[in-house]
């Protein structure tokens, strides 16, 4: 009888547990879709990184255009530019610029569009707890990667229950390294130039050009 009890009980946490992914999968769900729905995405943001063994404590900003899967990064007095086929990466300090190709299908391959639904795929998830930050409701899904070689141990994704858009993301690292990246700013579907996404060799005239591939 107590086996049988003990059985009963497993069985009841294991079906909660999928319960609460079903919920977890569906609010993902709806994030990918309200991101794929905008023609573009303007998003400000703070970058935090933070060790306590190590002493490490640093703040940054930053900002990133988004349009399909090209995009404009500032982070870190650099500049990120996608077109589409080839990166380039402005160096200000070095007055130097990289010059790569990206394979888009390449699952590996990190770029700031696939940052907001990067979740969709290598992760379990499940649902964690629910804020009130400043009158916002912030849903939380905790995030496990599937592969053992991945150095991150958690990530927890804020969401924002009433837009479906993403708060926040707190990573933290089998090392105890703990990354938060926090979304000042989330503007969707703005005035674009034309040659938002293109890179004009002429603004720097003094660069030197390194290209990768």
């Amino acid at each position: 009888m107590k086996k049988f009890i003990q059985f009963t009980f497993i069985l009841l946490i294991s079906f909660a547990t999928q319960a609460q992914d079903k919920k977890a999968k569906s609010l993902l769900d709806q994030v990918t879709a309200k991101v794929k729905s905008y023609d573009n995405i303007v998003i400000d943001f703070k970058y935090s990184l933070n060790n306590s063994k190590e002493n490490i404590n640093q703040d940054s900003k930053g900002n990133v255009t988004l349009k399909g899967n090209q995009y404009v990064l500032n982070f870190m007095g650099m500049t990120k530019i996608f077109d589409g086929k080839k990166t380039y990466t402005i160096v200000p300090e070095d007055e130097e610029i990289n010059i790569s190709t990206v394979d888009e299908k390449d699952d590996n391959a990190v770029t700031p569009s696939k940052m907001l639904t990067f979740f969709n795929s290598g992760y379990k998830y499940s649902m964690d707890i629910l804020q009130n930050v400043r009158g916002r409701k912030i849903q939380y899904i905790k995030l496990i990667p599937t592969n053992a070689k991945d150095q991150r141990k958690e990530i927890l994704l804020g969401i924002d229950v009433q837009t479906k858009h993403i708060y926040n993301l707190i990573e933290t690292g089998k090392k105890g390294t703990k990354t938060t990246l926090t979304v000042n700013s989330f503007k969707t579907n703005q005035p674009l130039s034309k040659n938002q996404f293109t890179f004009v060799a002429n603004k720097y005239p003094n660069y030197y050009i390194n290209k990768l591939d």
